[in-house]
């Protein structure tokens, strides 16, 4: 892959764990309105689509339940000042990006997050070594769609054909796939690696420093695991 300048990342399940957030958000919002707890297996399942699609599939009877707009409310109110009390990076994550940021390597975010806590998120535990991060809002197509792929490479301004789009589950490889890119597959996520395979990853990789050697970058440019 020496013609590819940029990696776009998914969010959660590739550079961040954010399942205990999550499930403790939504957990605390189904509790408010009287609705059972959701275990973690079960949100690992849910995530993926977004906040709204987390929270139809969490809530007794989804879209149809009568309080499913104030529970999706007291989530993101909750979420919004919790989403960092047990989220981390991925052994490996951060010394991947220097790694591609000393070889120059351009690198993004698009996540169906919500665009604010997409942003913050990035702004806490990445600060300048990714300068773009996209999440959901109503100004553009969340993933599968592969608006917030092409708007991340608008805003840095490279064409899709030097880009690889890496990523954990079923959507993100329907993304990269819709977007015309490569994509990369993750084992470490929110998704088993048969399910990414079924869905067509171009490649697989089991720690973030494999995505080194997909890349083709030199030894001088690598880093001991």
């Amino acid at each position: 892959m020496t013609d590819i300048s940029t990696i776009i990342f998914d969010l959660d399940g590739t550079l961040l764990n954010t399942l205990d957030d999550l499930a403790d958000g939504v957990n605390y919002a189904l509790h408010q309105f009287g609705f059972p707890a959701k275990s973690i297996e079960d949100i690992r399942r849910f995530v993926g689509n977004g906040v709204r699609n987390l929270m139809e599939l969490s809530i007794p009877d989804g879209l149809k339940n009568p309080d499913f707009a104030a529970c999706l409310h007291a989530f993101k109110e909750y979420y919004s000042e919790n989403m960092q009390n047990k989220t981390r990076p991925y052994e490996g994550v951060l010394e991947l990006l220097l790694v591609l940021r000393e070889a120059g390597y351009k690198t993004a975010i698009v996540s169906n997050k919500f665009d604010k806590a997409v942003k913050e998120l990035n702004r806490q535990y990445f600060g300048d070594q990714i300068p773009v991060a996209i999440g959901e809002s109503p100004l553009i197509h969340k993933k599968p769609a592969p608006d917030c792929v092409y708007e991340a490479l608008k805003e840095l301004g490279v064409p899709a054909c030097e880009a690889i789009y890496v990523g954990d589950s079923e959507v993100d490889m329907q993304t990269a796939k819709n977007a015309g890119l490569p994509s990369v597959g993750v084992t470490w996520g929110f998704r088993d690696k048969e399910i990414l395979m079924k869905e067509g990853a171009d490649y697989m990789i089991n720690h973030p420093l494999e995505l080194i050697d997909i890349l083709g970058l030199p030894k001088r440019n690598r880093r001991n695991k």
